[in-house]
This record gives structure tokens, sequence and C-alpha cells, in this order.
């Protein structure tokens, strides 16, 4: 019982990680067009984290707890050190500054522990593919999305003076924050959900036939949105000013792109990264105006973040099952 009150902590406790270190992910662009204050987009962006679990389904959260590695092979070692694993990679990437997925942190610090414990046939390896798919999809999917917007708003806009165009769009910044705010919500802290549900299951106290307690969801959401409030400043200031400059014109296209990715997949499933949605949203608004206008030697930096995530999470994890075995044993 001891171990389980720890598991649930530490999943905890990786959400409000989840929440300072994505909090960028919300805010970023709101804070470069100084639309709302760091202060004042955090508590706007925590609100809707929370609300999220109102509007959408419980489809990632399912997807992570019964369609990652197979339910019966998990124990509460193996989730005990895939957390440890993610949250020390997302502390890392945090205090480096760089926006990596707290997503497939998550579902590499999992992987590589069940593949200590249990061997390579305890994944879902079809699921693994479509997740690896979608670190390059999402971001791609983001930016196609915020070029068309910014295109279409760029036409509607040409005859209109400059001055009250950008005052309406500032406006309409905070509906397009709070709108990727509930994506990301509906995304990020069901993960952390599927995680608890699952080791719900592995100690006796839910059976896969279950539903995820009302409990739960509450908690997942509040520690995301806490976390959130807690902001993330090396990392907003990447995202908010280091990748490309943008106006509320380009953040308003970024923010709505990234929803509807956010709010697509969702409904769909499909655990994706945040960070790399609105990542590719941004880049996608910035290289509209010149392909020079983002500043791509950080993107590549960025983008390897994004791709040795999980086989590091994988590997540190895997080492923290084989300590921990030790240690139990």
């Amino acid at each position: 019982m001891t171990l389980l009150i720890v598991i649930i902590a530490l999943a905890l406790l990786f959400d409000i990680i989840n929440g300072f270190h994505d909090a960028a992910n919300s805010i970023a662009t709101v804070v470069a067009t100084k639309v709302l204050s760091p202060l004042q987009a955090v508590v706007w962006a925590a609100f809707f984290n929370f609300i999220a679990f109102l509007i959408f389904g419980l489809h990632v959260a399912n997807t992570i707890g019964k369609g990652i590695v197979h339910p019966d092979v998990v124990t509460l070692q193996v989730v005990m050190s895939g957390l440890i694993g993610a949250i020390i990679w997302n502390l890392l990437t945090w205090l480096w500054g760089i926006p990596s997925s707290s997503s497939h942190t998550l579902i590499g610090g999992f992987v590589g522990a069940a593949i200590a414990s249990s061997g390579f046939d305890s994944i879902f390896y079809a699921e693994i593919i479509k997740i690896v798919a979608f670190i390059i999809l999402a971001p791609l999917i983001g930016a196609f999305i915020s070029i068309i917007i910014l295109v279409i708003l760029m036409h509607i806009c040409k005859n209109m003076a400059y001055a009250p165009v950008n005052r309406t769009f500032r406006r309409l910044q905070l509906i397009s924050a709070a709108a990727y705010s509930i994506g990301h919500g509906s995304n990020d802290a069901q993960k952390v959900m599927g995680i608890i549900f699952v080791t719900l299951i592995a100690s006796g106290h839910l059976t896969t036939n279950d539903l995820i307690p009302f409990w739960v969801v509450i908690a997942c959401h509040s520690a995301m949105a806490l976390g959130t409030l807690l902001g993330g400043w090396r990392i907003v200031k990447t995202m908010a000013s280091k990748l490309t400059r943008i106006g509320s014109f380009q953040g308003f296209s970024a923010e709505t792109a990234g929803a509807i990715t956010l709010f697509s997949t969702s409904m769909l499933g499909i655990p994706v990264s945040t960070t790399h949605t609105i990542t590719g949203c941004i880049v996608g608004t910035g290289s509209i105006k010149r392909l020079s206008a983002v500043r791509w030697g950080l993107t590549r930096k960025i983008v390897i973040a994004w791709i040795i995530t999980i086989p590091v999470t994988s590997i540190m994890s895997a080492l923290i099952y084989y300590i921990s075995k030790s240690f139990f044993e």
C-alpha cells in the first residue's frame, strides 16, 4: 500500500512538472505578443487546463492505460521506474531550456521499464509506431493549419488599417490561448491518468474493465493546473522569442491551429506532444513571412531533443528498474 501511494504521488509530481515544463506551450504566444503578462498568462492557462476534463472524454488516458504496455505485465516497480526516469529527463530539459515532450518522456519511461521487466513482447507496437509517427506529423499538421489560417486572415484583412486589426487580434488571442490550454489539458493531463489507472490495476484495486475513477481525473487536472501556475520561464523564453518573432495576428493563428490539432488528436485518443504541436505552429506562422525569419539552428536542436527523448528515457528507466529490482530483492 505504501508503494502504491508513493507511485501515485510520483505520477502527480510528474503532472506538476509537466505543467511548468509545458507552460510555455500554452502561454508563449500571448507573452510574446504582450497580450498578457507572464503571471496573467499562466493563471489563464491553468484555469483552462483544469476545465478540460469537462469537455473531452478520456480517450488518451485509456490509450496510455491499456494500449501501450500489456496491462498483465505491469507491476508497481515498472510504473515507479518509468516515472522516475521521466521526471529526471523532464527536469534536465527544463534546466537546459529545451522544450522537449513531456508526453514522450512519460511514454519512453513506461516502455523502457516494461521491456526491462518482461521483454520486448510486453509492448503494443502498433500504438508505439503511431505515437512515433506523430513526432513528425503533429508539428507538420500544426504548421500546415497555422499557415492556412494565416493566409486566410491576411486575405480578409489586407485592406484594413493595422491598428484596429492588431487590437482585434489581441482580444481574439485570449480566446485562442484558452482553446489551446483546453487542448493541452485534454491531452497531457490524461497521460498521467492512464499511468495511475494502470497502477491501480497492477495493485489489484481495479480491473481493465473498470472506468477511471473521478478522483484520478480531478487530481491529474489539478496537478497540471498547479504546475502551469508555477510557470516554466526558461522554456517560455525559448518558445516566445527565440524561435521567431510573432505579432498578435500570427499568435492567434498559431494558437488556433494548435487547438484544432490537439482537439482532433484527443478525440481520436492519440497521445501527441503539445510541445511538438505548438512549435510547429509557431514555426509555420514565422516561415510564411520568409524562411529566414525562423531560427533554424535552434529549431534543429529542439528537433534533435524530440528524437532522442523516447530512447533516452527508455534506457534511463530500464536502468532504474534493474537498480530498484536489486534493491527490492
